[in-house]
């Protein structure tokens, strides 16, 4: 007889700002946030509980934040911390089970299958997870359990997380009582424009759904979205139902089919193309510097861009394939100069991004005739090797230290925060 599995979905509450509150005793008892406390207009990262219990929400202004509650703490993130502190919980994972799959960086999913014979059942493990998270790095972690990820994560996002305890058990024997009663917008990847469908549908709750036989929901479903819309009929039926059998895979990275990097810009500081290359050479730069850190070269560059003037506003994503697969950066920036200034309209830029796919083998890289491909390949991992070991400033082209250049400033940054 085939075991059942046991997942868990493991929840860091309030990461970033329980991180901070962790490093901060004096900090216990008082309302803390994680954002820019020099820019009002910037978003709360994070806020802990006691924030919350005074009206503070994530992703509203710190501004706002503010007036309604006057004694914040609002902290400028510290994302390199974050990592570490998240690098360390899932070492802490691992010792009860080799199958942790990040989800974020503040979830994680975990097969415990396997460890329920050393560690006890799946609640006692969950409580002993949560004791030495909390003694290690200051976070309570908050555990959904159950036979696939999908039901560990709704068990985590509309049970767990609402409970002292912090643990929550979702499974056959009470996905009726518990689950389906619930609002269809509770229901995972179910957002508003979805939720919108199913109430004109007449499913308000998870169960409406759950109940229906498939072919019906189907059948509904192309009435109120049209013909192509059984894929996700049967990816919402089966949610309903608790159906995932995807496994919890530990390694997540596959053969990488992409390597890009974009940036929002400040539109009022990008009118001309001089400024604009500035930051278009730094992200190919960037782009290249991966390739090589991963151990790839690629044919077909991607430039994309959002331009507007404050009445219109435009877009484009165009791309050229090279006659040879390449991770130089002169080669790179060359194509993807020319795309922008063949597509570019002339208004301010808000966005710009650049990419690199067909990605093969640098052993495949091509000889030519009139240039040492391989000498200007060695002189760039020794710029690599620089910035792994100074900082991603250490090195920076002329270029960039103009007003309009951005590496120095995103140096200091991780996913445009501060590190």
């Amino acid at each position: 007889m085939k075991t059942e599995r046991v997942i868990m979905l493991a929840d860091g509450q309030s990461f970033y700002a329980s991180v901070e509150k962790a490093g901060r005793p004096d900090l216990k008892n008082k309302p803390v946030a994680v954002g820019d406390p020099s820019r009002p207009s910037g978003i709360i990262l994070a806020a802990c509980p006691i924030a919350k219990s005074r009206g503070v929400t994530t992703a509203e202004r710190v501004g706002e934040a503010l007036a309604k509650c006057p004694d914040l703490v609002v902290i400028r993130p510290r994302m390199q911390t974050y990592i570490a502190v998240s690098l360390l919980i899932t070492e802490i994972f691992e010792s009860f089970t080799d199958q942790v799959e990040p989800y974020s960086i503040d979830e994680q999913f975990l097969d415990v299958t396997g460890s329920i014979p050393y560690f006890g059942p799946p609640e006692e493990m969950a409580r002993q997870i949560q004791t030495r998270v909390l003694l290690s790095t200051g976070v309570w972690t908050r555990c959904g359990i159950g036979p696939s990820k999908i039901l560990a994560k709704m068990a985590t996002d509309n049970f767990a997380k609402k409970r002292p305890e912090g643990i929550f058990k979702l499974d056959a024997a009470n996905i009726e009582t518990e689950l389906w009663p619930l609002p269809v917008q509770q229901m995972f990847m179910t957002a508003s424009r979805m939720t919108r469908h199913f109430k004109r549908m007449g499913l308000h709750t998870i169960g409406d759904i759950a109940r229906l036989e498939l072919p019906d929901f189907k059948r509904r479903m192309r009435q109120e979205m049209g013909r192509q819309s059984d894929i996700q009929a049967e990816y919402y039926w089966q949610t309903a139902r608790g159906i995932d059998p995807s496994p919890v895979v530990a390694d997540i990275r596959g053969k990488l089919k992409s390597i890009s990097h974009g940036k929002a810009l400040r539109s009022s500081l990008y009118r001309n193309i001089e400024d604009i290359e500035v930051v278009l050479l730094e992200l190919v730069v960037e782009v290249c510097r991966r390739c090589r850190r991963w151990g790839y070269i690629g044919r077909v560059v991607t430039v994309g861009a959002a331009e507007t003037d404050g009445r219109r506003s435009s877009s484009f994503s165009r791309q050229i394939t090279l006659p040879e697969a390449t991770s130089l950066s002169h080669e790179v920036a060359a194509a993807a100069r020319r795309i922008l200034r063949q597509y570019w309209k002339g208004m301010p830029l808000s966005r710009l991004h650049v990419s690199l796919t067909d990605l093969t083998d640098p052993a495949l890289m091509q000889l030519t005739l009139f240039e040492d491909r391989f000498k200007a390949y060695r002189l760039e991992q020794a710029a690599d090797q620089i910035k792994d070991r100074y900082g991603s400033d250490a090195v920076v082209r002329a270029s960039s230290l103009l007003e309009s250049g951005v590496a120095r400033e995103r140096a200091g940054q991780i996913g445009g925060h501060f590190k």
